[in-house]
């Protein structure tokens, strides 16, 4: 039997598998109506198909899936959808029109050409559609899939996913704008191979993403949260206690991450590419064979470990404490140790060199204290999970372990912001039994892990205690309170409507 990562996207006729039944579904129903009047409303034609890919919420391992470490998010119910239909060959002009449900996004009208560059000088909401239209073609020319002349297409967009949440909207985006194009080319690829596609196809924008938001928008399963590992991508099934929900509160500070992203998100990629780097050298590698072996910290971790067990331990922190010093490295101590220009060691990466240009000094050491420390919380996560404590208990510690994470975020990996510090705050001492910042921080969203008892007197005083002085301000309407705080079960992964 196939395993689940190498089946294809399934395809629906109905939306009963993926939405569930009763409220949920004909909510579910009365949107897509909406959808495709909308879509014909617009373009003057029905769309062929219809592809959707879920948010996802992070519940522990932050920032570490770039460094090849495992992570545990599940799929949230918010997703987007997207509708499409392929033009005839020789109907109208070859163009990509892509709309959006919501009036805040203009129409967007690219040429329907597969190897276009995309303007990031520029930044549009339909490049991320564009991400997936040159990231379809790519990966299908690789398999040897005869892709044709280029066709105009007819897109339209809806997502309930919030941008800027670190809920990842745009992984969803991406997703479900990949599979909507390759069912409407009429071809489908294994869950695994789309997952690697879509996050390299994210890079087009900009941004060196590590792969969690792909994979589990892809592969989430209901029921379930799974624990990513990369290279190759494979998934596992983690049940989480039945007594337990998690919480999802937006912190109203909206996380810009590729906007941002020479001076937050990219940095730290930079900074543990430094601080591996520098740990291989001085645990016995030569400088130019640490500049070419070791992108990530995971590279290292071997070498740290046998440093560490002599001392009777197999910690790597032990190696970072040693060889890495707390204050912060300028660019010149470090091309002292790597004996190479930094500029020349990131030449082939122009989002790097933004980096560098932005960046007056580096933090080696706590940048990879957080990411073998979180590395290891991950593991213990799964492990409470699977193990014979009782129910309350594993949620107990689960909970300490979502509270040292987010220590780790704050401290050591600095990705919070004073709006997220304050929500997690409020959440611990309303009950929730842990609660940090997820997805890639500077804003976004909180996850808190609360009892199943409790949760709707939880959300009463987040209401009261965090979001009721914003609703007086006017920075959300109470109306749309239900947006910015909800709890989520673990939800279904993407898929093909054909109707």
């Amino acid at each position: 039997m196939a395993k689940y990562e190498e089946l294809p996207i399934p395809v629906f006729s109905s939306l009963e598998p993926v939405y569930g039944d009763g409220s949920q579904v004909e909510e579910a129903q009365l949107r897509f109506d909406n959808f495709k009047s909308k879509f014909v409303q617009v373009f003057g034609h029905a769309p062929h198909v219809f592809a959707r890919s879920p948010g996802r919420v992070n519940l522990i391992g932050e920032h570490i899936d770039y460094e090849g470490y495992s992570v545990l998010p599940m799929a949230i119910r918010q997703d987007t959808i997207v509708a499409i239909r392929k033009h005839d060959e020789g109907e109208g002009e070859k163009v990509l029109r892509i709309a959006n449900v919501s009036d805040k996004y203009p129409m967007c009208t690219y040429p329907a050409d597969f190897d276009q560059e995309i303007d990031l000088k520029n930044h549009r909401w339909g490049h991320y559609f564009i991400c997936g239209y040159k990231g379809y073609y790519e990966y299908a020319k690789s398999k040897g899939v005869n892709v044709g002349e280029p066709v105009g297409l007819d897109i339209l967009v809806d997502g309930t996913v919030p941008t800027g949440s670190g809920l990842s909207s745009s992984a969803a985006f991406v997703c479900s704008s990949t599979i909507a194009i390759m069912a409407a080319f009429d071809v489908n690829f294994p869950k695994r191979d789309i997952a690697q596609l879509t996050c390299e196809c994210e890079r087009h924008i900009g941004t060196q993403s590590g792969g969690m938001d792909q994979a589990i928008s892809i592969m989430a399963k209901s029921g379930f949260a799974e624990l990513i590992d990369f290279n190759p991508i494979h998934a596992t099934d983690v049940q989480l206690p039945a007594g337990g929900t998690f919480i999802i509160a937006h912190s109203l500070a909206e996380s810009q991450k590729a906007v941002t992203a020479a001076t937050n998100y990219n940095n730290r990629v930079v900074e543990c590419r430094l601080a591996a780097i520098v740990l291989g050298i001085k645990l016995g590698m030569k400088p130019q064979e640490a500049i070419s072996n070791v992108k990530t910290l995971s590279d290292v971790e071997g070498l740290c470990i046998s440093f560490a067990s002599p001392h009777g331990s197999s910690d790597p922190v032990l190696a970072v404490k040693e060889f890495l010093k707390e204050e912060p490295y300028t660019a010149e101590e470090i091309e002292i140790i790597t004996e190479e220009k930094l500029t020349s060691i990131f030449g082939d990466s122009p989002t790097s060199l933004d980096v560098l240009s932005a960046a007056k000094h580096f933090k080696l050491h706590q940048r990879a204290a957080h990411v073998y420390s979180e590395a290891k919380r991950v593991h213990a996560f799964k492990d409470t999970v699977a193990s014979d404590l009782s129910e309350e208990d594993k949620l107990k510690k689960l909970g300490g372990l979502m509270n040292e994470s987010h220590h780790s975020c704050s401290v050591l990996y600095e990705c919070s912001c004073p709006e997220l510090e304050e929500l997690v705050q409020t959440c611990r001492e309303h009950g929730a039994l842990g609660a940090r910042l997820t997805g890639a921080g500077w804003g976004g969203c909180v996850v808190a892990l609360v009892k199943e008892s409790i949760v709707p007197q939880f959300i009463l005083n987040l209401k009261e205690c965090f979001y009721q002085s914003r609703i007086d301000k006017g920075t959300i309407n109470k109306n749309d309170l239900g947006l910015y705080v909800f709890a989520s079960k673990p939800s279904s992964g993407a898929a093909i409507f054909k109707f």
